[in-house]
């Protein structure tokens, strides 16, 4: 007679992946970003361990928008499981006003890629002053 219940060992770590992945609410994206702003750069630094930089990583930017690439091929395991994530993966995000692209430069050490893009001024907030009054 075979169990239903699946062993706790294989359970627990897909609820944890399930609860990790924000679907059905956006799409899920194994490369974790953090990004920040600084007195004269912005910085943005991606988790990309088990990748050769100079092989399966590429940054770009063009019209404001900095893309980060990265391509894992899958291996073939004859016998065993694998939760890692194969294939294509790219990440976007806005680069502030004042971004000078032809400057950027990136590192990669230890699983993560640092970015960072040279800016003329600080991204600032800006209070917008609300009219009232007709449209």
């Amino acid at each position: 007679m075979t169990s239903l219940v699946p062993s706790p060992r294989l359970a627990l770590p897909s609820i944890a992946a399930w609860l990790e992945n924000p679907w059905p609410f956006t799409e899920h994206n194994p490369m974790r970003i953090e990004e920040s702003a600084e007195e004269d750069k912005y910085v943005v630094r991606a988790e990309l361990p088990g990748f050769d930089p100079e092989k399966n990583i590429s940054v770009t930017a063009h019209n404001g928008v900095l893309t980060i690439h990265a391509e894992r091929e899958a291996k073939a395991v004859e016998d065993g499981r694998s939760e890692f994530y194969y294939g294509q993966f790219s990440r976007t995000v806005s680069l502030p006003a004042g971004a000078e692209t032809s400057k950027i430069t990136a590192k990669y050490a230890d699983g993560i890629l640092e970015v960072c893009v040279p800016h003329k001024d600080k991204p600032r907030d800006k209070q917008v002053k609300i009219q009232v009054g007709k449209v």
